[in-house]
């Protein structure tokens, strides 16, 4: 299915009739119905992904998904165009021709070809498309690759069969479903865990890659790390020497309870594994399971240490540093991201963003190996920033949106993407200012440009809310297109997940802002205590106090709209949120005090209880929660933390309520939402529960995407609009 087709199919959708549809594809457009975004809308857009440069830095190769409604599955094509940054978008042209999805080009051979897998395989092909050659044929599927500097050998991502916490099934009982399971990590973020990746070296041999040789052979960890670790968790060194990994090299319990990775450097010759992060000879300490990693001593930390979350590794261009991004602490998933540099001659470390009081979200070397860019959360928007190895920071860009995925063009000049609340993710060149002034941005692509050009958009605006401790908290409120100041309109209160995520300038697919507001819904969206972009102070005071000042932040910001905002209707509230969000409604529906006329959660925690054992990953409800229920001589923290439990203040729940959840989310049991359903329908509440059997912690599939935004809207509109 090429992008014609793709493009089609979206009309289709939009109930346009097929022979008009069919005149589309010269035009490669599609005609919306009105100006207002629609879940079949937002379906229709091109996702783009990864993208690379051309060594000249003349040419940009990237990738789109796109979504078929009607065959519920989506299609990853890639594109190359030239690299103008001028008032003229280029002309992007398509390289994929047919139904395969092809992903993850990468520039190889100096610029003459283009790197990229299909099927499984890695393949290579001219700047064109044409001269396409298979150089793998793995036995096992390809996840990954990583050319080395000097192009003799890759990185290939292949996972293998795993045991540790599964035991394998009888030879003779080859159709039991059956897992008999013996630790803990058995299962994983949406998966059972029966194969771990590896990473293997292989020769490039011409045209073709041998299967390579693995880094981990004979270790049962993984490398990329999951759920979402990728091929950024490796790199080579700029003489092809040398491979820098991330790995957290635990199993079982240990693996459950701890976020410790650590940064790796193998040595293709010799074979030889060093720790970057920890001095030779050290021996992880014994620690209780069941009590929080902030209560024991294991966070101790000198310059040749690190036992929190360390990944991603780069090499500085000359060769001399390697950086990587590093967590304090072990167990906080939510800790402070700083970027650690090390000097590789006299293993000297030094942290180069401290100055920046928030977390460094990607990031990249200068060509000069004295200067890194990077991306960070300041204010609820994600900007592009500058620091050299004395820690010297200096913010680049500014304004109302987020960046994502750096890369260097040339000297002074960078590549990313970036979107914002209104717009989905388009390719940037952007241009250094050296002087006091910001950078410039110039967009590089319109992928959606014909569907965004049809649609009315929101309007965003910032206010800045007193809480009730005194303090400043950044507010967004998205106002319907077409608005007017003198009507009322219903409101939405969004709780954000994470529960340390921030409520930047983000575009989704789900939960988007844009779509909300299209319906004639208000939105009001706090970044409440406990995000990031507002120093580590704010950012940590949700940590063992999730129904604290966290929730008075909420309720301050819904009852600012309300007194302040003559458009926001007092009497038409709603209150939405996912994850901790959902987690934050099922709480909120206990102690709202009449304010909200229904909820919607999704994914949310109901009963922590039952969560803190029910979750995957412990080392999460180990630190948020600060102890197991269990333990007689619990923390005050932890007391308080399932005392405050949602389950037990069900006796005043008063308000209509949807719950949602996905059976594969094995961050957030699906138990969860089903008991607070269930609690809400004995208790005679007006609920429903939608419950997708094969989604995890998100919603991917497009048919039930669509079926998410449908009953998200009829749910809203049943309680808060005027019926008439």
């Amino acid at each position: 299915m090429n992008k014609a087709i793709a493009m089609v199919l979206g009309a289709m959708l939009l109930g346009t009739p097929t022979m008009k549809a069919q005149t589309m594809i010269e035009k490669n457009n599609i005609t919306l119905a009105s100006d207002q975004m629609t879940p079949e809308a937002l379906w229709a857009m091109g996702r783009i992904g990864a993208y690379a440069v051309s060594p000249d830095g003349k040419t940009l190769v990237y990738q789109v998904s796109y979504y078929s409604v009607k065959e519920n599955k989506s299609h990853t094509m890639l594109f190359v165009q030239p690299l103008k940054a001028g008032k003229r978008i280029a002309k992007a042209t398509a390289l994929t021709k047919d139904s395969k999805s092809e992903t993850d080009a990468a520039w190889i051979e100096g610029g003459k070809k283009i790197a990229f897998l299909r099927d499984g395989q890695l393949w290579k092909m001219n700047a064109d498309g044409t001269d396409r050659v298979k150089m793998t044929d793995s036995k096992i599927d390809i996840e990954g690759f990583l050319f080395s500097p000097d192009g003799s050998k890759v990185i290939l991502i292949k996972s293998l069969p795993y045991h540790g916490s599964i035991q394998k099934n009888p030879d003779d009982l080859p159709k039991a479903t059956g897992r008999l399971v013996t630790d803990l990590n058995y299962r994983h973020w949406d998966h059972y865990v029966e194969s771990m990746p590896h990473p293997f070296v292989a020769n490039v041999n011409g045209d073709k890659a041998d299967d390579g040789v693995d880094i981990l052979e004979g270790q049962p960890y993984e490398c990329p790390m999951a759920p979402f670790g990728g091929i950024e968790q490796l790199a080579w060194s700029p003489d092809s020497k040398q491979v820098a990994y991330t790995c957290r090299k635990k199993e079982g319990v240990e693996y459950a309870i701890s976020t410790d990775a650590d940064i790796y450097l193998y040595n293709i010759d010799t074979r030889a594994t060093r720790n970057l992060c920890k001095p030779e000879g050290y021996k992880e300490p014994k620690i209780d399971p069941t009590k929080t990693m902030r209560n024991q001593a294991v966070n101790h930390q000198t310059g040749d240490m690190q036992v929190g979350y360390d990944v991603n590794p780069k090499f500085s261009p000359d060769g001399k540093y390697i950086a990587w991004q590093s967590m304090k602490n072990d167990g906080y998933e939510s800790d402070r991201n700083r970027l650690c540099v090390m000097e590789l001659a006299t293993g000297k470390k030094s942290y180069v963003t401290e100055k920046f009081d928030s977390n460094v979200d990607d990031y990249i070397w200068n060509s000069d190996s004295r200067t890194l860019y990077f991306l960070g959360c300041w204010h609820a928007c994600v900007n592009i920033y500058q620091t050299d190895l004395g820690g010297n920071v200096k913010q680049l860009t500014d304004g109302w949106h987020d960046f994502g995925s750096l890369k260097l063009l040339a000297p002074g000049k960078l590549i990313a993407t970036r979107h914002s609340m209104a717009d989905p993710d388009d390719i940037y060149q952007v241009n250094i200012n050296k002087t006091e002034k910001k950078s410039v941005a110039i967009r590089l692509t319109a992928e959606n440009d014909h569907i965004l050009d049809q649609l009315a958009k929101p309007t965003i605006q910032q206010r800045w809310v007193k809480t009730t401790d005194g303090k400043q908290e950044l507010v967004w409120i998205i106002l319907p297109p077409h608005f007017d100041a003198t009507k009322k309109y219903p409101t939405l209160l969004y709780c954000e997940g994470g529960p340390q995520s921030p409520v930047s300038q983000f575009w989704s697919y789900r939960w988007n802002f844009s779509i909300m507001a299209a319906h004639g819904y208000v939105v009001v969206a706090p970044n409440r205590r406990g995000l990031p972009g507002f120093g580590s102070e704010w950012n940590e005071e949700i940590s063992g106090d999730w129904t604290g000042q966290c929730m008075n932040d909420y309720l301050s910001a819904i009852d600012d709209a309300t007194a302040n905002l003559p458009y926001v209707d007092k009497d038409r509230l709603g209150c939405v949120g996912a994850s901790f969000g959902g987690f934050s409604v099922y709480y909120l529906a206990g102690h709202h005090d009449k304010r909200f006329k229904c909820f919607i959660a999704h994914d949310g925690a109901f009963n922590l209880e039952s969560m803190y054992t029910d979750t995957e990953e412990d080392w999460f409800s180990n630190w948020e929660y600060d102890d197991a229920y269990w333990n007689k001589d619990m923390t005050a923290n932890a007391k308080r933390t399932y005392e405050n439990s949602p389950h037990k203040f069900v006796d005043k729940w008063d308000t209509p309520i949807l719950c949602i959840h996905g059976e594969k989310d094995y961050r957030i049991n699906a138990n969860q939402g089903m008991g607070a359903f269930n609690a809400a329908r004995m208790r005679g509440i007006p609920a429903e529960l939608l419950i997708f059997p094969d989604e995890n912690h998100w919603v991917l599939k497009p048919q039930n995407g669509i079926l998410w935004q449908r009953t998200f809207f009829n749910w809203l509109d049943r309680w808060l609009k005027d019926k008439k």
